[in-house]
């Protein structure tokens, strides 16, 4: 599952990252990494989404929301 269809309030855990170098290098030096959880705050259509993560609340936009593979417990 992506990182942008998970719903406000899940915590979800990222399983993988996208392959670009770019990419890779922003979100891995903001703490998110394999294994790291998240949950979401805000989820709004052509909004950024709004995420907490290592004690930290952080808007990543759409696209790069698309590039992050989560898993959410039920």
């Amino acid at each position: 599952m992506k990182l942008s269809e998970v719903k406000v309030d899940q915590i979800a855990t990222i399983r993988a990252l996208g392959s670009d170098t770019h990419f890779l290098s922003r979100v891995t030096s903001i703490g998110m990494t394999e294994g790291t959880r998240v949950q979401v705050v805000r989820n709004d259509r052509k909004m950024p989404l709004l995420i907490y993560v290592r004690e930290t609340l952080l808007a990543l936009n759409r696209k790069d929301c698309e590039k992050i593979e989560v898993e959410v417990k039920a």
